[in-house]
This record gives structure tokens, C-alpha cells and sequence, in this order.
């Protein structure tokens, strides 16, 4: 194997164990979290701490897995251009940072309802509404990352398609999930109401990622057009 084709099974394997922990991260909410109840939410989250933390380091490793797969995808595209390689990355790192930063949000609600001792101040219901205030925080600030998350799949989607090694057809799919993905937190903040846009997000985002993870994992990339760029 080449290293060309090393580095792309890397990168979807990386890909892959993300796509994995994420859904895993928030299986184990989805239980837990009764929209607009916090009482319910909070005797939810006590009698399920454990899965609950487990969930929550999840997050904060598929948060890392993240930030690998744009540096492996970084080294399989920089031939292509090394700018713009440069740009996805970067643009990768902000929506992982305002997402691990934003996890200290979640966590906020366990510290609230944990029972310490600086704590009784508060009554009970004041403690599980500050609880359910902060994971809505944690849902706001998701949002926000999306932003940057969206945005980097147009130049991924662009040094994709110009590679050569990988299917144009998985570039132009990827830049067309770049706009769907960013309808995601737009819909979220301008127009919460029409919820149905946020489905068209995950249709295209489904498609377009996993479908160049299991291209990389599976397949990697032709061999001899990786080899003509790099002799170029």
C-alpha cells in the first residue's frame, strides 16, 4: 500500500470512529433530555449519571477524532493545494474548539445537581431549571459550531473534486452539503419554527460524509493519479 493510500484509509478510519462516537454521544442523551421539563430531565440525569459522563467524553473524544481526521485529510489533499487544505483545517478547528469549550455547558448541569454544599442556597427547582437553562446553552452553542463545521465541507468538497485520485462526484457532494449543512443552525436561530429544513441537512450530510468515509476506508484512492500529482 502507498503512502497515499495509508493516509486515506487513516483518515476514514478516523472518520468512521467519530461518526461512531458522535451518535453514540448523543444516544445516551436522547433519553435523558425532556425538552422543556426540567424536573423530568433532572431526576432523568441523576439515575443515569454514569451514562450521562460517559456520553458527555464522547463528545469531548469525538471532538478530538475530528480535529485528526482534518489534519489526515489535510496530508491526503495538500498536493492538490496547500492553501486551501490549510483552510479546511482551520475552519475544522474552530468548530471543534467552540464545541469542546461549549461541552463545559453540559457538564454544568451534573455540577448543578450534584448535591455539594455550596449549592443549598438554591432551592431544588431553582437548581434543575439553571440545569435545564444549561443545557439549552450547550444546544445554542452546538449551534454555533455547526457554522463551522458546515463551512469547511465546500473547500473539502473543492480539493475532492480537483484531486483526480478521489470521484468528482463525492467533491460535488460534498460542497452541495456545505449550503444544506449550514441551513442547519440558520433554520435553528432565524427560523426555529420550520424545523423541516433541518432534516434536509442531515439527508445531504449523511450522504456526502459517510459516503467519502467509506470511500477512504474501503477503497483509499487511485493510486496512479495520486502518484502523476505528486510527481508533478
Amino acid at each position: 500500500m502507498n503512502s497515499m493510500n495509508k493516509t486515506a484509509r487513516i483518515a476514514g478510519a478516523l472518520y468512521f470512529i467519530y461518526i461512531v462516537a458522535t451518535i453514540f454521544a448523543n444516544v445516551s442523551r436522547t433519553n435523558l433530555i425532556v425538552v422543556g421539563n426540567a424536573i423530568a430531565t433532572a431526576n432523568n440525569i441523576l439515575a443515569s449519571e454514569g451514562l450521562f459522563r460517559i456520553g458527555f467524553i464522547s463528545d469531548v473524544l469525538a471532538g478530538i477524532l475530528f480535529l485528526l481526521t482534518a489534519w489526515a485529510l489535510y496530508v491526503l489533499l495538500k498536493p492538490v493545494d496547500k492553501n486551501i487544505a490549510l483552510l479546511f483545517v482551520l475552519l475544522n478547528m474552530g468548530g471543534v474548539a467552540v464545541q469542546c469549550l461549549n461541552m463545559l455547558n453540559l457538564f454544568s448541569a451534573v455540577l448543578l445537581l450534584s448535591g455539594a454544599d455550596y449549592l443549598k442556597v438554591f432551592q431544588a427547582d431553582q437548581l434543575q431549571a439553571l440545569a435545564m437553562l444549561f443545557i439549552d446553552l450547550h444546544k445554542n452553542g452546538f449551534m454555533i459550531a455547526q457554522f463551522f463545521f458546515g463551512a469547511w465541507l465546500f473547500p473539502l468538497g473543492y480539493l475532492v473534486f480537483k484531486s483526480g485520485y478521489l470521484p468528482k462526484i463525492l467533491g460535488i457532494i460534498l460542497m452541495i452539503e456545505c449550503f444544506g449543512w449550514l441551513l442547519y443552525p440558520f433554520q435553528f436561530f432565524l427560523f426555529p419554527a420550520f424545523t423541516v429544513l433541518s432534516y434536509l441537512s442531515f439527508a445531504v450530510g449523511f450522504i456526502g460524509e459517510f459516503s467519502l468515509t467509506l470511500r477512504l476506508l474501503i477503497k483509499g484512492v487511485n493510486e496512479q493519479k495520486s502518484n502523476v500529482l505528486r510527481a508533478g
